[in-house]
């Protein structure tokens, strides 16, 4: 890629996408096209090749897709297998049709076998069963993997796919029945501060910023304070889904996205392989997460866990050794990254 490269971000109003739109913008790449969704579908082939066909993009970022933690990965199913699916082959194909230089797709790490050794390499993909309560979107992800790689392999493209860790960052989503982990233990704890302080004012606030879901309607605060109980959230604790038990890895999106321009700038599908893993190495409980959330929030209640809510995945540790050894590292220590995003959020 050069400066004047023509770059199409896809899902440039997401967590990934606007932060690769953030990053070109600041490196100075003056070609960049992004477009909303009310203008285009990208689940519709015909919308996808008509605007490939006419943009003619040199570059790829597929950063679009629909996602969400355990409970809208459970609920959503059908939505989740479908849009994903749309969206990657529709990208993937106009990108090999309309003479994309250079695409890169990015994944999850969900892609993983639940009981697959850690840390997690990329050769693992598809040795084992898929952890049960995402495995809608792994399927569309590791279908978005195979795409890349046949595509390759039969019409000599050059589509590469990334496999993030766990992501957080600033622009994330908290929205408490489909937010990941991380983000939803944020929004969590804040509304426990203020319940715990009968600030119903800041917490209405909240609530219009970042919508709790759950087709939540404000009547008055009394029903407002039973409906977060029923959803973990009270003066003194906040309850959390299953044991606290299973570890999970964490990557700042800055992190990711510096990972993302480097592999793009630097090296080719015939250098990475089919996939390659993007992490900082480290893990934590989910117990220790909650706990480090409610340091940095200033939260005084308790933590409790609902045992009889699922857990997911036991442990996911991805193996870094390979991008570390073409030459990258993470930089943002998880207790920072979370002070920063907390920062932002309550701005």
């Amino acid at each position: 890629m050069n400066l004047n490269s023509k770059i199409y971000i896809a899902g440039h109003n997401g967590l990934v996408g606007s932060t690769i739109l953030k990053k070109l913008n600041l490196l100075g790449y003056k070609n960049l096209i992004t477009v909303d969704f009310s203008k285009l579908d990208l689940r519709r082939q015909k919308e996808v090749e008509a605007f490939f066909e006419q943009e003619k993009p040199e570059y790829v970022f597929l950063a679009a897709a629909r996602v969400g933690g355990i409970l809208a990965n459970s609920t959503y199913k059908a939505e989740f297998i479908y849009d994903n699916l749309m969206i990657a082959s529709n990208i993937i194909h106009s990108s090999f049709k309309y003479g994309v230089k250079k695409l890169l797709n990015l994944g999850s790490s969900c892609i993983y076998p639940k009981n697959a050794p850690q840390p997690l390499k990329e050769e693992y993909l598809l040795s084992d069963y898929l952890e049960e309560t995402n495995e809608p979107y792994a399927i569309a992800k590791i279908a978005a993997i195979k795409l890349c790689r046949y595509y390759n392999e039969q019409y000599g493209t050059n589509f590469i796919s990334v496999m993030p860790t766990n992501l957080y960052g600033v622009k994330d989503n908290f929205n408490l029945e489909t937010s990941h982990v991380l983000s939803g233990l944020i929004r969590k704890f804040h509304l426990a501060k203020l319940l715990s302080k009968n600030d119903f004012e800041n917490i209405l606030l909240d609530v219009k910023k970042y919508s709790l879901g759950f087709n939540f309607k404000y009547t008055n605060n009394f029903d407002l304070e039973k409906f977060l109980k029923r959803i973990g959230i009270e003066k003194d604790k906040v309850t959390l889904w299953g044991t606290g038990k299973p570890f999970r890895e964490f990557l700042h999106v800055d992190d990711l996205v510096d990972a993302i321009i480097f592999l793009m700038q630097n090296f080719d599908y015939k250098d990475i392989g089919e996939i390659i893993n993007i992490g900082s190495g480290k893990d934590l409980t989910i117990k220790n997460l909650a706990c480090l959330i409610k340091e940095i929030i200033c939260f005084d209640g308790d933590i409790k866990f609902d045992k009889t809510k699922p857990d997911g995945t036991p442990q996911k540790l991805l193996n870094v050794s390979r991008i570390n050894t073409l030459g990258w590292r993470f930089k943002i220590n998880l207790k920072d990254g979370i002070k920063r995003v907390y920062k932002d959020f309550k701005s």
